[in-house]
C-alpha cells in the first residue's frame, strides 16, 4: 500500500474509502474505482466491506456464545465459559443498575450491542495495511482487478452508515415503546406541555423535539467520531514507516503505545453505547 506510486494523500484516503457496490453514472452496476465513483453512486450504494465485516463479526459473536451455551458446565467450566458467564453478569449488572422497568428484551438487546459494537471496534487494532493489501492481492489474482482500486475498510464503526444504522434501530425501539405504554396521548404530551406547560407549546415541541433527535445522532457520531480519529491516527503513523529505519522504528512504538491506549476507547465506546441504550429504553418507559 504505502508505495512510492503513492503520495501520502492517496494513501491516506485509500484507506478511508470503502468498497463500494452501486449503479454508475452510465446506468450499470458494478463497484467504484475512486473515491470519487464511490460519492456518485449516491444513497443506495452499498459499503461491501462494512456490511461484510458487521454481518462476520455478527455471526463469530452467535457462533461463540452459542457454543459456550451448548457446553455450559458447573464442574470444569472452560476459560471461555468464565469469560462469557462474565459479560453476562456484567451486562446484567448494568441492566438492573439503570433499568426499572419490565422488559425481557433489554438484557439480550444491551449483550447483543456490547459484545457486537466491541467486537466491530477491536478491528482497529489489526495492522491498518495487512487486511488492504491482502484484499489487493485476492483483487488483482482472482478478479483481474488494479489493486489501486480495491478498497477495503475493515472497521464497520468507522462507517457513519454502521454507526447510524445500528442508532437508528435503537430510535425505533424508543419510539415504539413510547408509544405502546403511554399511548399516542402520552407520547405527544411529554413532547408537547413540557416544560412550559400547554400555553408554551410551539416552543416545548421545539425543544422536546430536538432532544428526541439528537438522541439518535448522538448516539452514532460519538462512536463514529472515536473510531475514526483512533483509525486516522493508525494510518497517519503508519505513514513513518516510509521514512527509513529511524522514522519506522518511531513509528513502531508509537503505533505500540496508541493501541495500547485504544484498547480502553474500544472498550469505553462500547460500554457507552450499550448504556445509553439501556437509559433510553427506560426513559421509553416511563410516565412523565
Amino acid at each position: 500500500m504505502a508505495s512510492e506510486e503513492l503520495t501520502a494523500s492517496d494513501y491516506i484516503q485509500h484507506h478511508l474509502t470503502n468498497l463500494t457496490f452501486g449503479k454508475h453514472p452510465n446506468g450499470e452496476w458494478g463497484f467504484a474505482h475512486s473515491a470519487q465513483e464511490a460519492t456518485e453512486m449516491g444513497f443506495w450504494a452499498i459499503h461491501v466491506d462494512s456490511m461484510f465485516w458487521s454481518i462476520f463479526l455478527a455471526s463469530l459473536f452467535l457462533f461463540i456464545f452459542h457454543r459456550v451455551a451448548k457446553a455450559m458446565t458447573v464442574d470444569t467450566p472452560s476459560g471461555l465459559q468464565n469469560f462469557v458467564e462474565w459479560v453476562v453478569d456484567f451486562v446484567n449488572e448494568n441492566v438492573r443498575g439503570s433499568f426499572s422497568a419490565k422488559n425481557d428484551l433489554v438484557a439480550p438487546l444491551s449483550l447483543t450491542i456490547f459484545f457486537w459494537v466491541f467486537l466491530m471496534n477491536l478491528m482497529d487494532l489489526v495492522p491498518v495495511d495487512w487486511l488492504p493489501v491482502l484484499a489487493q492481492w485476492f483483487g488483482a489474482t482472482f478478479l483481474g482487478m488494479d489493486p489501486h482500486h480495491v478498497y477495503f475498510k475493515v472497521v464497520p464503526t468507522t462507517d457513519p452508515n454502521i454507526t447510524f444504522g445500528m442508532a437508528l434501530a435503537v430510535f425505533a425501539l424508543m419510539l415504539y415503546y413510547s408509544i405502546k405504554i403511554k399511548g399516542v396521548g402520552g407520547f405527544f404530551g411529554e413532547l408537547a406541555f413540557q416544560p412550559f406547560g400547554k400555553m408554551g407549546m410551539p416552543a416545548n415541541l421545539l425543544l422536546e423535539g430536538i432532544s428526541l433527535i439528537s438522541k439518535p445522532v448522538s448516539l452514532a457520531l460519538r462512536l463514529f467520531g472515536n473510531l475514526y480519529a483512533g483509525e486516522m491516527i493508525f494510518i497517519l503513523i503508519a505513514l513513518l514507516y516510509s521514512g527509513g529505519i529511524v522514522w519506522g522504528t518511531l513509528g513502531g512504538v508509537l503505533q505500540l503505545g496508541w493501541a495500547i491506549f485504544h484498547i480502553l476507547i474500544i472498550l469505553l465506546q462500547a460500554f457507552i453505547f450499550m448504556v445509553l441504550t439501556i437509559v433510553y429504553l427506560d426513559m421509553a418507559h416511563q410516565h412523565h
